[in-house]
C-alpha cells in the first residue's frame, strides 16, 4: 500500500509540472499497463482494481496539493525562467518518444497525425484564455461546462506516455487558475471559510468530475489505439510535444523581459532538459 501511495505521489508530481508526463513516469515505474488495465476493467474486476487505484489516486492528490502553492509562486514571480524550465522538460522527453518509433520508416500516414496534433496544440494556444490567472471561472452554466471540458482534456493527456496533462492546462489558459483554486480551497478549509469553500467547489468540482470521467473514457480508447496503431499514435504524440514549447512561449508573460531573465531562462531550460532526459531514461 505505501509503495503504491509513493508511486502515486510521483505521478502527481509529474502531472503538476508542465512538460513532465505522468504516463511516462507510470511506464518508468512499471505501473502503466496495470493502471490502464485496472481502469478499463473496473466493473469486471472491481475489488482488485480499487486496491491499485485508491492508493495511486490518493498519492497523486497528496502531491498535487503539496506542490500547487510552489508553482503558483514561481509562475507569479518568475514567469519567464519558469516557463523556460517547462519547455526544457518538454524537449527533454523527446528522446524517450523517439525510441518508440526508431527503426520504423517515415510514411505519409504517420506524418498526418504528427501534423494534426502539432496544429491542434498551436490552435489551442491561439484560441485559449489569455492567461491562467485571468481565465473566467465565475459560477455559471457556460463556465461549469468549460471547466468540465478542460478537466476531460487534461485527463486524456495525463495518461498518455510522453504527454503532460498540466501542459494542456497551460495551453488552454487554466493552469494558473486551477493551482490558485486548489490553494484557495485548502486555505478556506483550514479557516472554515464557507464562502471560500463554496467558491472552490464551484471551480474544482466540475473540473474534477471532468478529470475522473476523462480518465475512464480515454483509457479504453488508448488501449485500443495503441493495440492497433501504436507507431502512428507516437507520431501524433511527437507532433504534440514539438509544438508545446512554441505554444507555452506564446502564452508566457513577457512583461518582465530582460537579458538577465533570458539568461536565467536558458539555464532553467537546460536544467529541465537534464531532469526530463534522466527521468525518461529510467
Amino acid at each position: 500500500m505505501m509503495k503504491q501511495i509513493l508511486q502515486g505521489m510521483v505521478v502527481g508530481i509529474a502531472n503538476i509540472i508542465p512538460g513532465v508526463s505522468g504516463g511516462t513516469m507510470m511506464v518508468a515505474m512499471g505501473l502503466y499497463d496495470r493502471l490502464i488495465h485496472a481502469i478499463t476493467h473496473l466493473k469486471s474486476e472491481f475489488k482488485e482494481s480499487m486496491k491499485l487505484l485508491i492508493p495511486i489516486f490518493a498519492g497523486a492528490g497528496i502531491a498535487i496539493i503539496a506542490l500547487s502553492r510552489l508553482f503558483e509562486f514561481l509562475l507569479a514571480t518568475w514567469p519567464i525562467p519558469t516557463n523556460f524550465a517547462f519547455c526544457g522538460l518538454i524537449a527533454g522527453s523527446l528522446p524517450f518518444i523517439f525510441k518508440k518509433v526508431k527503426g520504423h520508416k517515415v510514411t505519409v500516414s504517420k506524418i498526418i497525425p504528427f501534423l494534426i496534433f502539432f496544429g491542434v496544440v498551436i490552435l489551442m494556444a491561439l484560441l485559449g484564455e489569455t492567461g491562467g490567472a485571468s481565465a473566467d471561472v465565475s459560477f455559471g452554466f457556460v463556465n461549469v461546462l468549460k471547466l468540465f471540458g478542460v478537466g476531460v482534456i487534461a485527463a486524456a493527456t495525463m495518461v498518455v506516455p510522453g504527454v503532460s496533462g498540466s501542459m494542456m492546462l497551460m495551453l488552454l489558459g487554466y493552469y494558473d487558475t486551477i493551482l490558485k483554486a486548489i490553494n484557495d480551497f485548502v486555505d478556506a478549509l483550514v479557516k472554515f471559510d464557507m464562502g471560500g469553500l463554496a467558491t472552490g467547489v464551484g471551480i474544482l468540482a466540475p473540473f474534477g468530475i471532468g478529470v475522473v470521467i476523462g480518465i475512464f473514457l480515454i483509457a479504453k480508447l488508448i488501449e485500443f489505439i495503441f493495440s492497433k496503431a501504436e507507431i502512428h499514435a507516437y507520431y501524433g504524440i511527437i507532433g504534440l510535444i514539438l509544438a508545446s514549447p512554441i505554444a507555452i512561449l506564446m502564452k508566457t508573460d513577457w512583461s518582465g523581459f530582460s537579458v538577465l531573465m533570458i539568461g536565467i531562462g536558458i539555464l532553467t531550460f537546460g536544467l529541465g532538459w537534464f531532469i526530463a532526459s534522466k527521468l525518461g531514461g529510467e
